[in-house]
């Protein structure tokens, strides 16, 4: 399964760096690859994971979360 994170905030590669590393530190999580320069992540699942576990880890690395599709 996949979703795609609207994300505010990020404003380069760094903070790229920091969003992939949180998604990708979850349970659940295959792989998470973030753009600065979209405002997105894309991210693969290999389990079941909410948005709002999804979107607390963003949030708790220093970003906005605009919506989860």
């Amino acid at each position: 399964m996949k979703k795609t994170i609207k994300i505010e905030g990020m404003m380069c590669g760094h903070c790229s760096g920091r969003v992939k590393k949180a998604l990708e530190a979850m349970a659940g999580v295959e792989t998470a690859e973030v753009s600065h320069e979209t405002g997105m992540a894309a991210v693969t699942l290999n389990g079941h994971v909410s948005d709002e576990v999804l979107a607390k880890a963003v949030t708790d690395a220093g970003y906005k979360v605009v919506g989860i599709e």
